[in-house]
């Protein structure tokens, strides 16, 4: 099975928003790389959720694909900030996946120690100039980071 790493800025929503929710659709992707990720999730594959602009970003927890792809319904709503004019209900372009909630780490795991990891050095996620909000994990990324710390 396929590991994933989501990107969130936790003021907008936090893995402690997804634990209250339980489970939440994962839409405003727009970006065709990070898009063509979520087509290839599958249900039940793994989910590092990253918390990213913070003043300590890293890895804070687990969640879990719950749903395949589906177009995401921002895109054709005018009042939502995800608004895709270009997008069509007959050819939309952005996809979502729904996420549920899996477990929150007693320690997280910051990017520092990522960037030090030998699992990570050839990782999306410590390449300089990459902002993807989706990224593919390795066994051994997930494995490095598994014995880190410990679910709550």
């Amino acid at each position: 099975m396929t590991c994933w790493l989501l990107k969130t800025e936790p003021d907008a929503f936090s893995l402690e928003d997804l634990r209250r929710r339980g489970e939440e659709p994962w839409d405003g992707i727009r970006n065709y790389q990070a898009r063509n990720f979520l087509r290839s999730m599958m249900p039940g594959e793994s989910i590092f959720i990253y918390h990213s602009r913070t003043s300590v970003p890293g890895i804070v927890g687990t969640a879990c694909i719950a749903s395949p792809a589906r177009p995401d319904p921002t895109q054709f709503d005018p009042t939502s900030r995800y608004f895709d004019p270009a997008s069509t209900r007959q050819a939309p372009r952005w996809d979502l996946v729904d996420v549920s909630y899996a477990g929150t780490f007693l320690e997280p795991v910051p990017l520092e120690i990522l960037r030090k990891m030998e699992a990570f050095q050839d990782s999306l996620l410590i390449r300089k100039g990459n902002r993807l909000s989706v990224l593919p994990v390795t066994d051994a990324q997930w494995s490095a980071v598994m014995q880190r710390t410990r679910l709550v």
